[in-house]
């Protein structure tokens, strides 16, 4: 199973990339894509085309393409899961301590994260920032471990 992440343009400003990083490697998914990068207003329309008009619509596209995003692809079992149980909830200042938000942002607008809520949703998130060759499959040496 596989999950899309997005650390959003403050997550990177504020330079939270390791620390964010840190916690998907250290619960035992695995990292197999990871990049920097511009979001185009083409990517970024198709990434929240469910949210199309919608009030907040507008800002989303400003705010994805406002700065460097680091986009990755995460693996392993029930990835999906517990990928948003570590982001915590959308708003910042609602989400648990010891989550992603919880810890590093305080409110709904700059909220440092994006992760996939469902296997359809990552099925068509990931090919929008990954081709299939971009992405490297490895065994993980601590994998009897996890």
């Amino acid at each position: 199973m596989r999950t899309l992440v997005l650390i959003k343009p403050d997550g990177v400003m504020r330079q939270k990339i390791g620390d964010i990083i840190t916690r998907f490697e250290n619960k035992g998914v695995t990292l197999i894509g990871l990049k920097l990068i511009s979001v185009n207003k083409e990517a970024a329309e198709k990434h929240y085309a469910v949210h199309k008009g919608k009030p907040f619509y507008d800002s989303l596209i400003t705010y994805i393409m406002s700065g460097p995003v680091v986009a990755m692809v995460l693996e392993g079992k029930d990835v999906i899961d517990i990928t948003r149980k570590l982001v915590g909830a959308t708003n910042g200042a609602k989400a648990e301590p010891g989550t992603i938000r919880g810890d590093f942002s305080s409110g709904i607008d700059f909220n440092l994260i994006h992760a996939s809520d469902s296997i359809e949703t990552a099925q068509y998130e990931i090919p929008i920032f990954f081709k299939e060759s971009e992405l490297i499959k490895y065994e993980r040496a601590d994998k009897n471990w996890l």
